[in-house]
């Protein structure tokens, strides 16, 4: 039978999260529940769309029009996520829905579409004019297994060490939904890498929509919380996404220690897989990783651009950024706060 395209819908979600669950390439960043928390945290239109054949999905498409005066007129697929391009059971049911794809650039007027693949297969089923950017980030992802004494001697000897400074220092963790707290710690993490920060509702959205896979993991030196990581919780994985520390964390080993208490703690419910998240080469993000002994991993960008359109580059080591980052770090908290959720909006 030919395949049909819809439009996601309330009665469709069930079946969509069905699909995404079991597809061998089904991540996190594919569920419905995203399309509920782009609009209602940074006003996106979403064009989530699935393509069925005889009543049963074959793929699905989560498309959101991201569209700002800085930052330009894009659909990506996925926005603000790791992963999250068009899924799909076979070469059939992918063309179909990156057609759909391509006449919403026309309808929007969007300057280029964005997808971001995990797995190579479903980035060589996409046909026409592509450009591949493989070099923008890099994914880091591990197995753990149910033991501590077994995770913990994987860990590289030297952060091992650092591991065990934060242990000898006294550090304690607590798990909960405690994202205004997370928010306070992250605030200030990321103003002083120089990065807009989200505002405390998008976080407020993530523990409402998600609430049962996610959690917060909040490392206090006394009753202090010097660091914290919102973590996402899929299938047998673990997924550390917004994490940091304040100014004192260094000195206590506490980010190291943070990320010891998630491993620790994901493997006791369950969790057989650490995803450490994207990263880019350079970076000390990307140091942190490697050195936690996870090897990197390329991602997959691919983008359609519109005639005598260039490829977007919103990446942080873009060197017109440069002057941007440099006078970030120098804001007052509290006007970062204020101004970074209406800049960060357009950096999908």
């Amino acid at each position: 039978m030919a395949i049909t395209i819809r439009p996601l819908d309330v009665a469709s979600v069930p079946a969509w999260d069905r699909f995404v669950d079991e597809a061998a390439g089904g991540t996190f960043f594919h569920r419905a529940a995203w399309a509920e928390v782009f609009p209602r945290a940074f006003g996106h239109t979403c064009h989530y769309t699935f393509a069925e054949r005889d009543g049963a999905i074959t793929g699905v498409l989560p498309l959101v029009h991201v569209k700002t005066a800085l930052f330009g007129n894009t659909l990506i697929s996925t926005p603000f996520c790791v992963y999250g391009g068009p899924l799909a059971a076979d070469r059939e049911s992918m063309a179909a829905l990156d057609a759909h794809a391509a006449k919403l650039m026309r309808q929007t007027g969007a300057t280029a579409t964005e997808y971001r693949f995990l797995d190579a297969s479903a980035a060589d089923w996409l046909d026409g004019e592509w450009h591949a950017k493989d070099d923008l980030y890099v994914t880091f992802r591990k197995p753990i297994g149910p033991e501590d004494e077994a995770n913990m001697k994987a860990i590289p000897r030297k952060q091992r060490a650092m591991v065990r400074k934060g242990i000898e220092r006294g550090l304690t963790s607590r798990a909960d939904q405690d994202v205004d707290g997370l928010h306070a710690v992250y605030a200030e993490s990321v103003r002083n890498l120089g990065t807009p920060v989200f505002g405390r509702r998008y976080f407020r959205l993530l523990a409402e929509v998600f609430r049962g896979c996610m959690d917060v993991v909040t490392v206090l030196e006394g009753d202090r919380a010097v660091a914290a990581v919102l973590n996402f919780y899929y299938r047998d994985e673990v997924l550390p996404y917004y994490g940091g520390g304040t100014a004192a964390a260094r000195e206590v080993a506490a980010n190291d220690f943070m990320y010891w208490e998630v491993m620790r703690r994901a493997a006791a419910r369950g969790c057989r897989t650490f995803d450490f998240g994207r990263s880019k080469a350079g970076t000390g993000a990307f140091a942190f990783k490697k050195n936690w002994g996870f090897t990197p991993q390329r991602l997959l960008h691919r983008f359609r651009v519109a005639a005598g359109q260039a490829v977007p580059d919103h990446n942080p080591l873009n060197p017109k950024y440069r002057l941007f980052i440099a006078a970030w770090k120098r804001l007052p908290l509290p006007v970062a706060n204020t101004l970074g959720p209406l800049i960060v909006r357009g950096v999908g």
